[in-house]
């Protein structure tokens, strides 16, 4: 299936107004996926998202969606805990109709919990969810993204176990600067890459951005990359033949995206010079 990289959200160079100008200029880049920003809330109307799709074909875009930063499916409070599973299914309705692939979540904090009982509680609320998506015939695949603080839910770890035990419906989405920062300062690129592949995901959704170092602690503040370096995962998924989709999340939007293409055709020019 290929590498898809693009911008959460609309580039920054966009000329003109809506979702139109804006993935005609990943197109023009030469960019090929675009993560809807709905961290804040459904900013499209009805109008728009029934084009959404169509659009999307005419420029070659691989369409994702970023669900409201104000999710806690671990939430003690019934009311916080219901409006988590509106907001996951108002964008997976959105999903469903632009042919979005994934929807990614931040799940939850663990709170009072263990890490045990928050897992049960999350896996149930997920399967709430799910059943509610297969009632309406909604298919959407949701991503629980790798998260960075020790008080939330989102290990990777974690999260495989929540798609085996969900069957695949819940997926993990992989935020590398979130694991970089929560393994304090370490990335295994490789290991991660494996092992989502042992797990039988053919086709993985990420994001990518640098992240900022406060003392001797990085902290979950969005930089232009470098802090992880990029150019290891560009050689693991080219050496593997990794299906991925990289969002990015550096404050410079395409100008980092297309770093990274460069970065990813570039060494692949070198494998491709090494095995000839």
């Amino acid at each position: 299936m290929g590498i898809y990289i693009g911008t959460q959200g609309f580039p920054l160079t966009t000329r003109g107004k809506g979702i139109s100008a804006s993935m005609h200029r990943l197109s023009e880049l030469g960019l090929n996926a675009l993560e809807l920003d709905f961290v804040h809330g459904i900013y499209l109307d009805e109008e728009e998202i029934n084009s959404i799709a169509y659009i999307a074909r005419e420029n070659g875009i691989r369409l994702s969606i970023h669900a409201p930063y104000y999710i806690n499916l671990c939430s003690e409070d019934k009311g916080v805990l219901e409006r988590s599973k509106r907001r996951i299914l108002a964008c997976a309705r959105v999903a469903d109709v632009i042919g979005a692939d994934i929807i990614a979540v931040h799940t939850a904090f663990y709170g009072r919990y263990s890490k045990e009982q928050a897992y049960d509680i999350i896996r149930d609320n997920y399967q709430d969810i799910i059943d509610v998506m297969n009632s309406t015939g909604i298919d959407v695949t949701l991503g629980a993204e790798t998260m960075a603080r020790n008080t939330q839910f989102g290990t990777l770890d974690e999260l495989l176990r929540l798609y085996k035990d969900l069957n695949g419906h819940v997926k993990p989405y992989i935020d590398f600067a979130h694991i970089f920062i929560r393994n304090n300062g370490k990335v295994d690129y490789g290991y991660i890459l494996d092992t989502l592949t042992a797990y039988g995901i053919r086709h993985i959704n990420s994001h990518f951005t640098g992240i900022a170092k406060r003392g001797y602690r990085y902290v979950d503040k969005h930089t232009p990359i470098g802090i992880p370096p990029f150019e290891p995962l560009a050689l693991d998924i080219l050496r593997r033949n990794i299906s991925i989709t990289i969002i990015c999340e550096s404050p410079l939007l395409e100008l980092d995206a297309l770093r990274m293409r460069s970065m990813i055709e570039f060494i692949g020019m070198e494998i491709d010079e090494e095995s000839s």
